[in-house]
Order: C-alpha cells, then structure tokens, then sequence
C-alpha cells in the first residue's frame, strides 16, 4: 500500500551545519509522487529535488542531495527515517533553506508528528526492493553489505576513541515499528575535540549541547548524559536507515555496516543499483507488507519511548 499524510506538518529549528533558521512543512501527495523536496527561497532554476539515492551529492557528516540545476537540501537522512520508519511513502517537503532542521538530534519530532498527524492509504499497490543476492562496500575506513532476508533487518558495529562511546554493537528486527520503538530517539554525536574543527571548517555552526550529544573522553557533556547506553550505536543504525530510505522504495534484505558512513552507505546503494542480479523490484503483498518497517506503528508505542 502507498501512503500519505493526513494533513501538512510544520517544523521550525536551525540547520546543524549551516546554524541558519528553517521552517519545513511536509505535505501530503499523491500516489507514485515520492518523497521530493521544494526549496521555496529558490527564485532562479528548478526549486524540487527528488529524495533519492543518485542525487546524494555529498557525504561529509551529512547527506545532501542536489538536483540538475544545483538546488541542493542537506542533512536530510534524520526526516528520511522518519518518514520511512513511519511507513510514509509520498510527500512533499517544503522547506525556505538549504538545510533540515536538526531539532533536539534525532528523529523523534519528525516521527511524533507524522504519528500525530496520521496516515491515509492513498492506493492499494505498492514496491520493495527485495535483494536476490549479497552486494558489499568497503573502504579504507569501514564496510557496508545487503545480502537477502526474510524481512528488513540492520546489524551494525562502531568503535571509537572516546570511552564513553568505545566499540558498540546491535541487530535489529526492523518490521512493525523498531525505528520508532528502537531507534528514533537517539541523538547525533560528536567529540569536543572535533567541534573546533568543524566550526572552523563552515559546519555544526548550529550545533548545541541541545540538539547533539557531545563526549569527551569518558564523560558525556551534554546535560542529561546519554539516553541509552548504546545511543551512538543506535544513532549510527539511524543514519543509515535514513540512508537506505533513498533507494526510492522499502529494502527487504539485510543491512550490515561495520563503522559505515554516510558515504559508504550512498555507495552500497550505487553499487546494488549497478548490478540487476542482486535485486529485483516487486510488487509487495499483504503478507510482506506486513513486515516492513512502518506497518502498524502508532503514537502508543513513540509515546512509550519518548
């Protein structure tokens, strides 16, 4: 089934990199429609860019698409969980600025909006991207893989220097509501010794103790500490849901990343869509419907975690 929004949603925040004020509403559309961005500050050239895996333009500490005529949205992979944890398949977001709102972090506001709001069943057919056979990315830095499963599931590792975070580690179930239950509400994170850095390099120039759990060592310094004791890990598991929400319909397969970013994550998607014997696109029944993601999620259960 294809999905929408029963009504528009507002968001009002900062960009995390750019620290300038944005307001985004996300729209309901018609079926077949996709998920699209429309930049209303936009004056000269095309306003709308598709929300899909070969328009990701760049990768660094965030994911941003760009279109033809060079209209770009930036760190974008946060509401893509959302709509896709959601099980929201058309929309359209509006939105007066060149980046998505970080909000408190996560994906939580998104998703207790979408929840709020509610879905309506716009058409009875609907896709997957079911995987046939196992594709893997690798680099100097990490791996990602798909490799074929009964139903969507994430599996990832992370390890780094900051004690507090060090090496951690989760698999996912991700039908009927994980994202929400699981995942949305863990925040991004970064070393203190690496804000500096960024915000002499132009980015996390919004960036707060409010909107990104910031460590140093083994302390946390963000007030309130962490919300799991795994949030890096679940945060990072996210991202790359986000991510994957670009292949442009739902993944029944498994995804694993080992210490995998953006870009690895973009790139895994580049390579399965370059090879047809490890995919195949079908039309999803009730059965498999059933277990993705969005099916069956309510406010009762984002509640219960937020």
């Amino acid at each position: 089934m294809q999905t929408t929004l029963e009504s528009s949603i507002t968001f009002s925040g900062v960009g995390l990199h750019s620290g300038n004020s944005v307001n985004l509403t996300i729209e309901p559309a018609s079926k077949n429609h996709g998920i699209l961005f429309r930049r209303k500050d936009v004056e000269v050239g095309n306003p709308i860019v598709r929300a899909r895996w070969d328009y990701v333009s760049k990768t660094t500490l965030c994911t941003r698409v760009t279109n033809e005529d060079g209209t770009s949205i930036s760190t974008i992979e946060h509401l893509m969980a959302a709509l896709s944890g959601c099980g929201v398949s058309n929309a359209l977001i509006e939105i007066d600025s060149e980046e998505v709102p970080i909000l408190d972090g996560s994906a939580a506001p998104f998703v207790k909006g979408i929840l709020e709001t509610g879905l309506k069943i716009i058409s009875s057919s609907s896709r997957i991207i079911k995987i046939t056979r196992p594709v893997i990315f690798e680099n100097q830095f990490g791996w990602a893989r798909l490799s074929p499963f009964k139903r969507p599931e994430m599996e990832y590792f992370i390890d780094f220097d900051d004690l507090v975070i060090g090496k951690q580690s989760k698999i996912l179930n991700m039908s009927n509501g994980s994202f929400v239950k699981e995942l949305c509400s863990s925040r991004t994170f970064c070393s203190n010794k690496d804000v500096e850095t960024m915000q002499r390099n132009g980015l996390a120039l919004g960036g707060t103790y409010s909107n990104a759990v910031v460590v140093d060592g083994d302390k946390v310094l963000s007030p309130g500490g962490m919300r799991y004791q795994d949030e890096a890990v679940r945060h990072k598991m996210l991202d790359a849901f986000g991510d994957l929400a670009l292949a442009g319909a739902p993944i029944l397969g498994k995804y694993e990343g080992h210490k995998a970013g953006h870009f690895i994550t973009n790139s895994l998607l580049r390579k399965l869509f370059s090879k047809p014997d490890c995919y195949v696109v079908e039309n999803c029944c009730e059965d498999v419907f059933n277990l993705l993601p969005g099916s069956g999620v309510n406010l009762a259960e984002f509640t219960a975690v937020a």
